[in-house]
């Protein structure tokens, strides 16, 4: 009998390089400053020893996160890349850090210094990492002046920020000052999960926040985007989600047979909501190749680009060999695993030089 020849997009996509760019990995500082006012705020951030290679983050007095020296030391997260298939990495800070439950000032004061921590990082790697920013969103003024501190002085490509802002939505009509000025300084927008909804529902360990809060927080954060019509507003705006775009590709052709049924919902938003949602990009962080192949099927091939959540222990350890495993075409892959991320940051495309 006679086997049927092996089709080319049968086999998975060998691209026998360390050329990903990670789109989503976090620093955490190894020291914290100390607070330059009269009274430190309660959830400032401090460092305490733990065991070997590691510190304890305490806020509010209590232990946040145990963290290792990959959060702080350059040459160590730079040593990991290679087995990972990466060549460069975007570093945006642990989430929490964002810090938007502070006064405006104390935050602003707080994320200065991670910036620049971030940027001193970047600035030893060789050209291995970069950075993304964070600002104090609480105040959208003093969010305005940092992120033009951010580009400008830093250099960096864009910000971080929280899929929502002490419960307010990101797709909210108040933030778009802020987003106006991301699209006129060409800053990349990467939309990270924070303090999520829903966590009284949840029936476990802590842990559940990340696992199953993170992507419902980030689902509804790039629904509000779509139902906000950011974009509409906004067409040069770049902006990312984390997790896949958590639930939104699950509430999406619910939102767009609403769109078509409503009229309420089709006078609200302006464009079709389909269209709108593959103009976002998103990160590969799902850990599942199906889930993969259907966020390209819904999103598009152009707007998927490498997560990993490095270096916290729930992160992505193979993230090319998973783009490859879900058998993609060649070109496909390398959109995804490269390229997407070079349009996504403002860098140059190497697919065309």
């Amino acid at each position: 009998m006679t086997m049927p020849t092996e089709r080319a997009h049968d086999r998975p996509i060998r691209l026998r390089c360390a050329c990903g760019i990670d789109a989503h990995a976090h620093v955490v500082p190894e020291h914290f400053p100390r607070y330059l006012g009269s009274a430190v705020p309660a959830d400032w951030p401090s460092m305490e020893a733990a065991h070997a290679c590691h510190r304890n983050v305490v806020i509010a007095g209590k232990t946040y996160r145990t963290v290792s020296d990959r959060c702080w030391d350059a040459p160590r997260r730079i040593a990991d890349l290679p087995a990972m298939g990466l060549d460069l990495q975007v570093l945006s800070p642990m989430p929490e850090l964002l810090s938007y439950w502070m006064q405006p000032s104390d935050a602003q004061q707080l994320l200065r210094y991670t910036n620049e921590v971030i940027a001193g990082m970047a600035a030893s790697s060789g050209g291995r990492l970069a950075g993304l920013g964070a600002v104090p969103l609480q105040d959208v003024d003093l969010a305005i002046r940092e992120l033009e501190h951010v580009v400008r002085t830093l250099g960096f490509p864009g910000v971080e920020v929280g899929s929502n802002i002490n419960g307010v939505p990101i797709g909210a009509p108040a933030f778009d000052p802020f987003f106006e000025a991301c699209e006129a300084l060409g800053a990349a927008v990467f939309v990270h999960a924070i303090r999520p909804a829903g966590m009284d529902r949840l029936v476990g360990p802590p842990a559940l926040q990340q696992v199953l809060g993170y992507p419902g927080d980030v689902g509804l954060a790039a629904a509000s985007v779509i139902t906000g019509n950011l974009l509409v507003r906004r067409t040069g705006l770049r902006i990312a989600f984390s997790h896949g775009g958590g639930t939104l590709a699950s509430l999406l052709p619910r939102l767009q047979q609403g769109w078509n049924v409503f009229p309420a919902l089709q006078e609200a938003v302006t464009q079709s909501p389909a269209e709108q949602a593959r103009r976002l990009y998103y990160d590969t962080l799902v850990f599942d190749t199906p889930m993969l192949r259907h966020l390209v099927a819904t999103f598009g091939a152009s707007q998927l680009l490498i997560g990993t959540d490095y270096p916290f222990n729930f992160h992505d350890r193979t993230p090319v060999a998973r783009i490859e495993e879900a058998g993609f075409e060649p070109a496909v892959a390398a959109q995804l695993v490269r390229h997407n991320a070079e349009r996504f940051l403002g860098l140059p495309d190497t697919a065309t030089t």
